[in-house]
């Protein structure tokens, strides 16, 4: 049985966060990075909050960023710390690092060049203090959104890695590697690389140790939560199973998020994981050109619609 449950999880399907103002999280995700608003709805907990899905052209998993904008609904600011995903990282094409720098200063966003694991990177912080990294590589085959002033030799093609901040890093690294089935990569200071199935962009977590670290506080500014994808709700269950039953682990019901059916946990080390199915996808209330155009509520919330809509703040 464990032997299987090694392969189900096949990379990174979306970072989830919570921020601070809807305006200013959409202007930052679309206009400034250029990624394509795939989805507008609700939170599925908390129809007083919008659930935005930024992407590629169809939001494929791997290449989504989400957020929860809880401006004025009595959120504290969050700590980055132990116990959550601290840096969430982007893949860019090569030679597009001078692109992303000039169009972040123009932007007014401050960053700083460095490099890890001998790939060239630009870190920076979103309006909501959100850490994210650019990230040049030539190993991401993904087709990128063509907005409007961003063309494809330069734009993002969805997430890179995520690093997760521990506390104590021998358990997180164990679940990662016996659970999961991630190989264990290079080390470079406090962090070393896990690798999902052949690697790659998206296939990336990095675990950094900070044994002396603040413990992380979820609020505004802060991840939430990484998902992972899992290619059927068969073997979504298998896992949970294998999760309660093998190890003892508190593991949420599997919840229709209507794009994808997902599972919650907390690993070891404290990170809140979900695990995601691939389908069925985004489409399944909005064609691939209207993605994103119009608000998309579940089943249950469609008749508080006009109640929703008026509570919720105007977007442009």
């Amino acid at each position: 049985m464990q032997a299987k449950i090694k392969e189900y999880i096949k990379g990174i399907h979306h970072v989830t966060a919570t921020v601070n103002d809807a305006q200013e999280d959409f202007d930052f995700y679309t206009k400034l990075l250029g990624l394509r608003l795939v989805k507008k709805t609700v939170n599925f907990d908390n129809n007083k909050v919008y659930h935005f899905y930024y992407g590629t052209e169809v939001g494929a998993p791997g290449t989504i960023m989400t957020t929860f904008p809880y401006k004025d609904q009595g959120v504290r600011i969050g700590t980055i710390g132990t116990g959550q995903a601290s840096i969430t990282g982007f893949s860019v094409p090569m030679g597009s690092l001078n692109f992303w720098m000039d169009r972040l200063d123009r932007g007014g966003v401050d960053f700083n060049a460095i490099s890890k694991f001998d790939k060239h990177l630009i870190q920076f912080r979103d309006p909501s203090g959100l850490i994210l990294e650019l990230i040049e590589n030539d190993e991401d085959e993904r087709s990128a959104w063509q907005s409007r002033d961003i063309s494809r030799e330069f734009a993002i093609r969805g997430i890179f890695n995520v690093t997760l901040l521990i506390a104590e890093k021998q358990d997180t690294e164990d679940f990662l590697m016996h659970v999961f089935g991630f190989s264990k990569g290079e080390t470079e200071g406090s962090i070393t690389r896990f690798i999902a199935k052949e690697g790659g962009a998206g296939q990336y977590v990095d675990i950094q140790e900070a044994v002396e670290g603040v413990r992380g506080k979820n609020g505004l500014g802060t991840v939430h939560h990484v998902a992972w994808r899992i290619e059927t709700e068969e073997e979504q269950e298998k896992l949970r199973e294998f999760l309660v039953d093998q190890l003892g682990m508190k593991v949420t019901e599997i919840k229709d998020r209507k794009y994808f059916r997902s599972i919650y946990f907390r690993i070891p080390g404290g990170v809140l994981f979900e695990v995601a199915t691939i389908p069925p996808g985004f489409q399944v209330d909005e064609k691939m050109e209207e993605l994103g155009e119009d608000l998309k509520l579940p089943d249950w919330e469609e008749g508080n619609r006009a109640e929703i809509e008026e509570a919720l703040p105007k977007i442009n």
